[in-house]
């Protein structure tokens, strides 16, 4: 197995990604158990109070993991803006913490229901007995119910540390590092070692815990002191085990974010290759939406990423003007600082615009060489974007300006796009024009001749915590205008397009590496 093999790859990322991942398994289920013990004993208490607090749990886990999991981040990014307003402090509204208060809420409705089950489920005969010898109704429970209750007790925790661990794969998408790391950058670069990996080590992880769980539980059944004592050593050695590579891990590491797509990917490695040259440690947190990502930068949770100045000029900008590339790259640098105090270093060198993009052949059959000549074939034909594309201002401004209306529009990992385009799953595409796919699938991009669409130069932006710190900023600087459009063509297609693709990590390293100092 060689060092570029994706399997010793993926070995390498093991340690991190599993302690991690424990480290927010352990700490969600911990969290529910501290608040679902003490609600399942009021639940028992009072009938009134039951059925609230069993549906309310129901009712968490009806709602998506990965919508839980997101829907935290802009409540604690409130909340973290309103604390630094009124008590001067602020708080990483990213990664960690949404996760584990998703995962916390997570975990309950199966420890409610199997406390309220095994208490309510206790022989009558053994609290009249407590209550015979003397026992107050809060020693009763202590010492006889919940003892008795603990085997199915024990069942309902083992259920919940089952959805807490496979849940929290869920976590990479708001920039907590997990095993879910690997599912997610396997689906975007098709590189299935990955995907297989991450479901692999997260399932072992399950069944290991689950395992010892088990044991706890006969434990208890048997009233065996031993094998309870074997169990919680072998539980408290698997998890201290897994959470060993975190310790002496550098505290103030640089924060590189990157946006779900391959170019992104390889980016935010050739990012964190320069700041590691340079002697100072940096993470990546992949994945992230395009505003998730924005204002995790403007509140210091990301410290440093590549936007385009179109994504920004549109969706934080709002402008729907068009003053031509030059303006629209100073103002967005001014209005980056002056709002967000956003330090933009420069440009890479290239453009990665959206464009729409359809089969070469079929648009020369057609006679269409502009977005304004497949106005007249819209309506019969079917458009597929990336999973963000058909709610961004730009799309609503090229619908409006060219009078598009397609017969249906899809959705897909930017990774399925060119192969929905391929097998006629759909007969035109909004494509990047930094993909190194469109020369391999011979593919005809149209032109924008009423200027619809933005500028999309590429942009090194650092986060006001670190928009002064010269040790970064002289390790970034070499990478403005190092890369033009030809090369980050080619880097796309290394990684997805290739007969050999590489891993963006490779490809980021290598990127890195041609960068003079």
């Amino acid at each position: 197995m060689t060092d570029s093999s994706p399997w010793r790859q993926a070995l390498l990322h093991l340690p991190d990604y599993l302690s991690q991942h424990v480290l927010l398994s352990v700490s969600s289920l911990a969290l529910g158990l501290v608040i679902s013990l003490p609600l399942a004993l009021l639940a028992t208490r009072s009938r009134r109070l039951r059925g609230p607090i069993l549906g309310l749990a129901g009712i968490i886990q009806t709602i998506p993991g990965l919508a839980l999991v997101a829907l935290f981040y802009p409540l604690l990014l409130a909340i973290s803006h309103f604390t630094l307003a009124i008590f001067g402090f602020t708080f990483r509204a990213l990664g960690f913490l949404p996760a584990l208060m998703a995962l916390t809420l997570y975990s309950m409705l199966p420890v409610l229901q199997n406390t309220i089950t095994g208490l309510a489920g206790i022989d009558p005969a053994a609290k009249v007995a407590a209550r015979g010898v003397g026992m107050t109704p809060w020693q009763s429970l202590w010492l006889v119910e919940l003892p008795l209750a603990a085997p199915v007790i024990l069942a309902g925790i083992r259920t919940a540390a089952a959805w807490v661990i496979g849940t929290a794969t869920l976590a990479t998408p708001i920039g907590q590092t997990s095993l879910g790391n690997y599912i997610f950058t396997g689906l975007q670069t098709e590189n299935w070692v990955y995907v297989l990996f991450g479901c692999a080590a997260a399932a072992a992880l399950s069944v290991v815990v689950d395992r010892l769980l088990a044991l706890v539980q006969d434990g208890l059944r048997l009233r065996s002191r031993r094998r309870l004592g074997v169990a919680l050593a072998a539980l408290i050695a698997v998890v201290g085990a897994s959470l060993l590579p975190l310790i002496g891990m550098a505290p103030d590491r640089v924060i590189v974010g990157s946006k779900p797509a391959i170019e992104q990917y390889i980016l935010g490695a050739l990012i964190q290759d320069r700041l590691n040259r340079a002697g100072i440690p940096a993470v990546r947190r992949t994945g992230l939406g395009s505003t998730v990502l924005f204002h995790a930068l403007a509140a210091n949770d990301v410290d440093v990423y590549v936007d385009y100045s179109g994504t920004i000029w549109t969706s934080e900008m709002h402008r729907t003007d068009m003053p031509g590339r030059k303006t629209v790259l100073e103002q967005t640098t001014a209005w980056l600082m002056r709002e967000h105090h956003i330090l933009v270093l420069g440009s890479l060198g290239f453009e990665d615009r959206y464009t729409l993009a359809m089969p070469a052949d079929r648009a020369r059959a057609l006679h269409i060489e502009s977005i304004g000549d497949l106005a007249a074939y819209a309506s019969t034909m079917r458009i597929g974007g990336d999973l963000e594309v058909f709610s961004r201002p730009e799309w609503r401004d090229l619908t409006e300006k060219y009078g598009l209306h397609f017969a249906a529009q899809r959705q897909y990992q930017s990774n399925f796009l060119f192969g929905a385009l391929m097998s006629h799953d759909v007969d035109v595409v909004m494509a990047y024009s930094s993909d190194g796919r469109i020369a391999k699938y011979d593919l005809k991009l149209l032109a924008d001749r009423k200027e619809a669409l933005p500028p999309y130069d590429a942009l090194l932006l650092v986060s006001p915590r670190r928009a002064h710190d010269a040790h970064l900023l002289a390790a970034l600087r070499p990478l403005v205008g190092a890369l033009s459009l030809a090369t980050m063509q080619h880097a796309n297609f290394l990684v997805q397009g290739a007969a050999v693709p590489q891993s963006p990590a490779a490809v980021g390293r290598m990127l890195s590496e041609a960068v003079k100092p």
